[in-house]
């Protein structure tokens, strides 16, 4: 445990001083730094995705989108954009979980899956049990910890990490539990120095629907420098911020916005050993930014 909770301390006072500025720090479309990625560099491409709540029933709908067709649209983008991989950063269901939500996720991404793997992490929508069921030979790495789904993703000059921050399914907050930050927490002391990316589905702010235990991951990862981003989905919002020099990434919904000003779309990730560059394909929603672009640098250790 790092100093910062050798006393007493609570979640919130932990996030409002930790993230003071989260709220301002949000920006699109904003570069930040040049000459990122090296130009003899070969880039992992990765297609990111979140929030995709994929209905038994397609003609589902909310707010007016339709989130299978909202997908089935995209899935042609994903296939002719051939990223090296892509990451769906949970509520990969519409509400409750159900197999026929996963039946229709498992139909609409099998032409992604036939040219390149697809990772997926659990949300609050999401049943783990049904997801199983239907999701029972997907890629990657998978540590056998009871009760959740991680999968270990190692793309060129890049590691994913997919973290399960299910908690109860249809109901808002999440949580990774001690059992799965020890298991992160002693994974990334052995593992190499690859530039890092952990990847879940809660954010990270201080509201009753977020990540609760956000206080004690971001004290232990804080110090490990090859953790250099967090992408995570849940608000249906696309932004970045930062912590500690460590890139939150907030990805846009597939399935819908809870606002008029936001995309529904995915990211295109370029990534290096010193940066990442990071584009906006708005499917629908708020198209001003579709096409942004925005250059991270890693920190530096």
């Amino acid at each position: 445990m790092t100093e910062i909770f050798s006393r007493s301390i609570s979640r919130r006072s932990f996030i409002q001083t930790g993230l003071a500025a989260f709220g301002t720090l949000v920006t699109l479309n904003a570069g930040c730094g040049s000459g990122l990625i090296k130009a003899d560099e070969k880039k992992t491409r990765l297609a990111l995705l979140a929030d995709t709540h994929i209905p038994e029933d397609v003609e589902n709908n909310y707010r007016g989108f339709y989130p299978y067709r909202n997908l089935e649209k995209i899935v042609p983008e994903l296939v002719s954009n051939s990223p090296d991989g892509v990451l769906i950063a949970g509520d990969l269901a519409r509400l409750t979980g159900q197999p026929g939500d996963y039946a229709n996720l498992k139909k609409l991404l099998n032409p992604v899956a036939e040219k390149t793997p697809v990772f997926m992490a659990l949300g609050n929508h999401d049943n783990r049990q049904n997801f199983l069921k239907v999701f029972n030979d997907t890629p990657g790495e998978k540590p056998d910890l009871k009760g959740k789904h991680i999968v270990v993703v190692k793309k060129g000059a890049t590691r994913a990490i997919m973290l399960d921050s299910l908690l109860y399914t249809n109901k808002v907050p999440g949580l990774l539990g001690k059992a799965q930050r020890q298991w992160l927490e002693n994974y990334l002391k052995e593992c190499d120095e690859t530039p890092t990316i952990l990847c879940f589905h809660h954010t990270l702010t201080d509201n009753d629907g977020d990540l609760l235990d956000v206080p004690r991951l971001f004290s232990m990862i804080a110090p490990i420098r090859k953790v250099k981003a967090i992408v995570y989905g849940h608000s249906h919002v696309y932004g970045f911020s930062e912590f500690e020099g460590i890139h939150l990434i907030n990805l846009p919904a597939v399935g819908y916005n809870f606002n008029d000003n936001d995309p529904v779309g995915w990211v295109e990730a370029r990534l290096g050993s010193r940066g990442g560059d990071f584009v906006l394909h708005a499917a629908g929603g708020n198209l001003e930014k579709d096409g942004g672009l925005t250059k991270l640098a890693w920190r530096k250790g």
